[in-house]
């Protein structure tokens, strides 16, 4: 077999193995896409958002439709699917590239972002507005989002687990509050040491 054929077969088997690496890679990235939002799926959005978590200025964030069932129930299923689907939208555009959204599965959504100038608080308030806003595809479906959301810093022992969880407990209070967004409380160790220095300045 002459040089040149030689060298050619060889650059054609590996241009067929460099389309299968992609194709595969291709179905790969999309298995791990929640196929009506788009966002991360569970473990995806997991293993990511544990890499988040070795930053101090990490947040974590539980976001959940109020009312869904009655949103599926009154307006069908291709309209509750729309709101899934905007809710996904507005809030993967909120935590920007520099964080992770993921959908845990229905309509409960988690993010990680970072917020080094401790703007998070303002950041999920207006959030919370976007979310509530009615969607093009649906207009006719007005509900709201509830949020919880917990600082890292907070909770500097648990992992992400646990931070979930404490956003989770966030969420449902806020649920019971108009404006549907709630901070995790701190954690004991740092709610002893804000009260005594909250008694310092009042003994000052």
């Amino acid at each position: 077999m002459s040089t040149p054929l030689v060298i050619l077969l060889a650059a054609g088997v590996g241009l067929v193995w460099g389309v299968h690496a992609w194709w595969m890679s291709r179905r790969l990235s999309s298995a791990r896409r929640d196929p009506l939002t788009g966002l991360w799926t569970r473990e995806a959005f997991t293993r990511r958002a544990r890499r988040l978590l070795r930053n101090p200025h990490a947040v974590v964030a539980l976001a959940d439709v109020d009312k869904f069932k009655q949103v599926n129930d009154v307006h069908g299923h291709a309209a509750g699917d729309a709101l899934l689907a905007a809710t996904a939208a507005r809030l993967a555009h909120a935590v920007g590239r520099a964080g992770v959204a993921g959908r845990l599965g229905g309509d409960e959504f988690a993010a990680v972002l970072i917020d080094p100038d401790h703007t998070a608080a303002d950041r999920f308030a207006v959030l919370a507005r976007v979310l509530a806003r009615p969607v093009d595809t649906a207009p006719d479906v007005h509900t709201t989002v509830s949020l919880g959301w917990v600082r890292r810093a907070d909770h500097p022992t648990e992992d992400l687990s646990g931070l979930l969880r404490r956003a989770d407990e966030a969420m449902y209070a806020a649920k019971r509050g108009p404006a549907r967004v709630r901070r995790a409380g701190l954690g004991r160790l740092l709610a002893t040491v804000a009260g005594r220095r909250a008694g310092r300045r009042g003994a000052a």
